[in-house]
């Protein structure tokens, strides 16, 4: 049996969950539709989601329909919660991107979409809420072809829009002006279909539908359909389209095994629970897999069918399956051999906050539990200061902050608040900084000879470390320190912010090889370890940063604001006085648009406001754009750890921690 694993997506509140239960109940797999409302939905399980009705955290179901396995997704819509839609997007076959025919094309619509068709990921378009007052049809599909992607075609039309009696009608081989339409659109993209377009002008339908499933699985077109996920109106014909126009697993069951783990949860007893999906193989029971250099034993297997998990003894190519026994799995593992390396699909987290235990007494279990939830959400990026005794996290939003809040008092009954929001700043070298310490000379304590050369880097290019030494100078594990070292010190850089993008040469290197006394015993005290490299390291390497000076850049969102034209003279002294950079205002209609810059930290401020400012009526959409360098104050972050900006204070407590010398063992 062929498989899809479909993902669900949208901007919050444009129903997909219900969607989600809408298409489990027409293929039989339930026998009762669950109400987002009511918090019976099969996919929003957390407490904390049907209290809310919103998605938090992804969610697989499962049902059979034309011989298909479809193996569904529910993705969160709210931006705060990208993070677990970038987890979901590299296991998918294709995707339904929902959108609501009253509100339309929204900010978060746009992000999705953008993401889908660099992905090249095959998307059909539902456009949901046909019964709801307010719904718009031509409106709708003119914003989607403007905003989302302009190869779009309409695969039937909706009538007695905003009532409950709308309904929408599949176009058919009868309808001259569709088929018309979609010959011209798919010329429009295939050479070959155009040659047999222009010489056969009565192309088949047959041939004209095998052309658009062609072109929809490579994602050139992407078909629109219109309907109500409450009402059941137009599900019929997008769950047609579902099996017709996106492409399905046909990958060897019996080949080398390979998988990606794209979500961790825990069950009711704190087991780890890895949700894999395969792309080649199969998986079974008291298998034995590798996860980082270290074995696990596969002790039990779900696999999805007709709704929810069920055990098997296996699980294979094109599958989901949930893995117990893999204790020490992270999101992101490769299960058997390693697929090509991911890329981040949406910008991190640029905001941060402390999060602190209305008990003192909680410290150590607040670490371990959000520990636990930093497995769920990489992203979070948890922060131990030993130095304050605080825990930080990073965040996309506000909501995220109140999920966690909540999640913390539900699942593990600790109270918490939070410090003020602050963005996450970068730092980059500015120009070219060397250092050197040499072996048994002032100021160097440790057994060890360094030299760094540190340069900027094109952005997003990550840190290099290449070596401007002969390889064979010295053991390769001293060089392999040093390199580490390098990468693990550039986190915190001169203003305790991370660089992310460097050169980093080394450019001397020396040790003193294993010596001994007379007697034969070897003397530690006398001979290189890693650990001198280690912790000689930090030190060079922030002379070197010293030497080319750092530059601290902010978080900046490129902004989209839509608001009533007699508004717009309260509305840019509000976007100055937030260090927003608008472009020359646009009229459309009785509004005006403002497309600009504006900085992360204020993007929360300007929602907060613009309803003041804009009776209400003010849209704004915004998204992470770039980073840009901070002009007044240079904001500083708390370093976390060992601090080699101040030599004495690292180096007593560097040989504090090693008594009798300030190294740790290779």
């Amino acid at each position: 049996m062929s498989t899809l694993n479909l993902g669900i997506l949208a901007h919050v509140d444009a129903g997909k969950t219900s969607l989600t239960e809408r298409l489990l109940y027409a293929a039989g797999a339930i026998d009762q539709i669950g109400s987002v409302d009511a918090g019976s939905t099969q996919t929003d399980s957390l407490a904390l989601e049907r209290r809310r009705g919103i998605t938090i955290k992804s969610a697989v179901v499962s049902f059979v329909v034309d011989g298909v396995t479809v193996n569904l997704i529910d993705t969160p819509g709210h931006p705060d919660f990208i993070a677990e839609v970038e987890r979901v997007l590299s296991v998918l076959d294709g995707a339904v991107l929902v959108i609501s025919a009253v509100e339309g094309v929204q900010a978060q619509t746009r992000v999705l979409m953008r993401t889908l068709r660099r992905l090249r990921i095959p998307t059909l378009i539902f456009v949901n809420k046909i019964d709801r007052a307010g719904a718009r049809q031509d409106d709708v599909l003119d914003a989607v072809r403007e905003k989302l992607a302009p190869a779009i075609v309409a695969m039937g039309t909706a009538d007695r829009l905003g009532t409950r009696d709308a309904r929408a009608t599949p176009f058919t081989a009868a309808d001259g002006t569709f088929t018309a339409g979609l010959g011209e659109l798919l010329a429009e993209r295939s050479d070959a279909f155009l040659a047999a377009y222009l010489d056969d002008e009565t192309v088949s339908y047959e041939a004209l539908r095998k052309e658009l499933a062609a072109q929809a699985q490579q994602a050139l077109v992407h078909p629109v359909y219109f309907g109500s996920a409450i009402t059941g109106a137009g599900v019929d014909p997008l769950i047609a389209g579902i099996t017709e126009l996106l492409p399905t697993d046909e990958s060897d069951v019996d080949g080398p095994v390979s998988g990606t783990v794209f979500k961790v949860d825990r069950g009711p007893a704190g087991e780890k629970i890895a949700y894999v999906r395969m792309f080649s193989g199969t998986v079974r029971t008291r298998d034995r897999l590798e996860l980082r250099g270290q074995e696990a034993k596969v002790t039990a297997i779900s696999v999805f069918d007709q709704g929810a998990a069920v055990r098997g003894p296996s699980v294979g190519a094109g599958r989901i399956g949930l893995l117990w026994g893999l204790g020490d799995v992270r999101i992101g593992d490769a299960i058997g051999v390693p697929r090509a390396a991911g890329e981040h699909y949406f910008a991190p987290p640029t905001l941060e906050t402390i999060v602190v235990p209305v008990r003192a007494a909680d410290k150590g279990v607040l670490h371990v539990a959000l520990a636990q939830l930093a497995e769920q959400d990489p992203l979070i990026n948890l922060r131990q200061d030993e130095i304050r005794q605080e825990i930080g996290v990073s965040l996309y939003g506000e909501v995220q902050k109140e999920v966690i809040q909540a999640t913390l008092a539900d699942e593990f009954g600790l109270d918490v608040t939070f410090r003020e929001t602050t963005t996450i700043c970068l730092e980059r070298p500015v120009g070219v900084g060397e250092a050197v310490e040499v072996i048994d000379k002032e100021p160097n304590p440790f057994l060890a000879t360094v030299g760094l050369r540190v340069e900027p880097a094109p952005v997003g290019s990550g840190v290099a470390f290449r070596l401007g030494v002969e390889l064979g100078s010295m053991p390769y594990a001293f060089f392999k320190a040093v390199e580490e070292t390098v990468t693990e010190t550039l986190r915190q850089g001169l203003h305790g912010w991370e660089i992310p993008d460097a050169v980093v040469t080394m450019t001397h290197a020396g040790y003193w090889a294993r010596q001994s006394h007379a007697h034969g015993t070897f003397d530690k005290s006398m001979s290189s370890t890693a650990g001198d490299f280690r912790n000689l390291t930090p030190l060079v390497l922030t002379d070197a940063l010293r030497r080319a000076g750092t530059r601290v850049e902010e978080p900046m969102h490129r902004f989209r604001l839509e608001v009533p034209a007699d508004t717009l003279g309260a509305v840019l002294p509000a976007l100055g006085r937030l260090r927003a950079v608008p472009h020359t205002p646009s009229v459309r209609g009785a509004a005006y648009v403002l497309e600009g810059d504006l900085p992360a930290a204020a993007v929360h401020e300007l929602q907060q406001q613009l309803p003041a400012l804009t009776r209400g009526e003010g849209v704004l959409e915004s998204a992470f754009d770039h980073h840009q360098p901070v002009t007044g104050t240079v904001p500083s972050r708390s370093r976390t750890d060992l601090n080699p900006l101040n030599r004495r204070e690292y180096l007593l407590r560097v040989l504090r921690r090693v008594p009798g010398r300030g190294t740790g063992d290779a």
